[in-house]
């Protein structure tokens, strides 16, 4: 008995040291998970910022090349800068552009916001600027360019939208939602975790010394005297 009690006390001493991790470990492995995952940027909110660096470049790019074919670049900056006419020049609409930039990698690449605001204000004053731009300007009779830089930049606005609203908030809400799935229960696993075993838990009771009752029927029998 001694020798199966010796054994069953190894077997269920090992237990919580064979297959699991401490609660201090387990506690540790989830701060670090939730730590890095939270205060770095996650890989859908890096790639909007991709695209709304891409937005500023493009318009840049096309504002570039509508400068040189109309003329040479520091003659036309004068014009369209020195001497503004909103209904003849481009650069507001790159202005635009920029405003966009700013307030989008503001909001979601530096404060991390988890809200739509930020895009909804960008997306809803630039579609108003260039739809009244468009009417009341002079630009569909400046050539192409009077067509591409409005109906690009009206489209890469909704583009943010749509990719923010339907892709960057519910993937990162689902990421929130799977690692508090896998944290809560391996941290009720690690509270109910069983601790080291005692003695005091396998107790078995002393043989008896005393004679029992059936002992001692037996032996007034055999001092009984035989007649």
């Amino acid at each position: 008995m001694e020798n199966a009690l010796s054994r069953s006390l190894d077997s269920r001493g090992s237990l919580p040291t064979s297959g699991s991790v401490s609660p201090a470990q387990l506690a540790a492995r989830l701060d670090s998970y939730e730590t890095g995952g939270r205060r770095s940027i996650s890989d859908v909110r890096r790639t909007f910022c991709l695209f709304v660096t891409f937005d500023l470049l493009f318009i840049t790019l096309l504002w570039i090349i509508e400068l040189n074919v109309n003329g040479g670049i520091q003659e036309r900056l004068k014009e369209e800068i020195l001497h503004y006419d909103y209904h003849s020049s481009f650069f507001d609409i790159f202005v635009i552009a920029v405003f966009r930039f700013a307030v989008l990698i503001l909001a979601y690449a530096v404060c991390q916001l988890r809200h739509w605001w930020a895009v909804a204000v960008t997306t809803a004053v630039t579609s108003a600027f260039l739809i009244v731009k468009v009417i009341l300007s002079k630009l569909l009779s400046q050539g192409a360019f009077g067509y591409l830089l409005p109906i690009i930049s009206f489209i890469l606005a909704w583009i943010e939208t749509w990719f923010l609203d339907f892709k960057v908030l519910p993937q990162e809400t689902e990421n929130e939602n799977r690692l508090f799935s896998i944290s809560a229960p391996s941290e009720r696993a690690a509270l109910l975790q069983p601790g080291p075993l005692s003695d005091g838990q396998f107790y078995s009771p002393p043989e008896s010394v005393a004679d029992s009752d059936e002992d001692i029927e037996e032996k007034h029998d055999h001092e009984k005297p035989v007649l």
